[in-house]
């Protein structure tokens, strides 16, 4: 991501970066706004990929589903990549979030596995065009799949999406709660990666908070900057971080808002997960991470005290 030095203060010895005026930034994304398509469908159609090897599929099915209810699509075998492969494939619906799940029969061919979500599209080619406007590179052309057509983009900041297209639009209900797509990003990036999504996405900043408690990214004697945008698309959440994070913090995609965390973690624990960070509260949040069969991690948070 290239970046203006006028938009960054570096905090020394942490490597972290101070805060950008929300002022500053706001007009920019309006008059942006003004010339880009809208191509968000929304937030209930925003994916999380998890991609878990073949015998752990349906271990993670009954447990994902167990901890958050919901229901599976009917399991399915398919080309979901423009080169030769053979994977599982099916749609995991929740109220506070929705998974892809693939469980690769053949080796997974590259760059696929490294996208993070994929994000329903009014039309593909239409929405290529927008994100190479706002700054994003186009990884993976456009292909058709067995029920639409994809391709991968990656933002500044190397954070990479999946964009998708049905021929047959689909029709889920909202969800309860809104999940937040968690992003690493290096101060070098930071502004670069808010700027060129926001402008894709016509979305906002919600919060740019300089001095946020380290103790949400495993370091709780220090601060980092914490971004939070909202869009049709959903919620981003950006970590600007120096890239010195303990273990589990960077691997979590997705965070999930539910109503009452200790319960929920109790249902997480009694179908095989892993709790990876203990619950926590920060700013009026508690939070935990966690780890379900097959290896994916998940932050799951609620109000603090429920």
């Amino acid at each position: 991501m290239r970046i203006s030095s006028r938009f960054l203060s570096v905090i020394l010895g942490l490597g972290l970066v101070g805060t950008v005026s929300l002022t500053a930034l706001a007009p920019v994304h309006a008059k942006e706004a003004a010339t880009s398509p809208v191509v968000a469908v929304g937030s209930q159609y925003d994916t999380t990929h998890v991609y878990v090897a073949p015998e752990d599929v349906d271990r993670f099915v009954g447990s994902f589903l167990a901890t958050f209810g919901g229901q599976s699509t009917k399991q399915g075998i398919a080309t979901v990549t423009p080169t030769p492969s053979s994977t599982s494939t099916q749609l995991l619906q929740t109220p506070v979030g929705t998974v892809s799940l693939f469980g690769f029969r053949t080796p997974i061919p590259y760059p696929f596995g490294l996208e993070r979500t994929g994000y329903l599209v009014t039309d593909l080619d239409e929405a290529i065009r927008a994100a190479r406007a706002a700054g994003a590179d186009v990884i993976v052309q456009a292909f058709p799949d067995p029920i639409g057509r994809d391709a991968v983009i990656q933002w500044p900041g190397g954070v990479n999406m999946q964009l998708y297209w049905h021929t047959t639009p689909p029709s889920y209900t909202p969800f309860q709660t809104i999940p937040e797509n968690r992003v690493y990003v290096s101060p070098d990036r930071a502004d670069a990666f808010v700027r060129s999504f926001a402008k894709f996405s016509h979305g906002k900043v919600v919060s740019d908070e300089a001095r946020a408690p380290g103790v949400e990214i495993g370091r709780p004697n220090d601060t980092y900057r914490r971004i939070r945008l909202e869009s049709t698309f959903g919620k981003i959440i950006v970590h600007v971080t120096d890239g010195h994070l303990p273990y589990p913090y960077g691997h979590e995609l997705t965070g999930y808002e539910v109503a009452n965390l200790g319960e929920t973690l109790d249902k997480a624990k009694a179908h095989g997960a892993n709790v990876l960070v203990a619950p926590f509260t920060s700013e009026g949040r508690e939070s935990a991470i966690v780890q379900f069969p097959g290896g994916y991690v998940a932050e799951i948070h609620a109000s603090a005290g429920k």
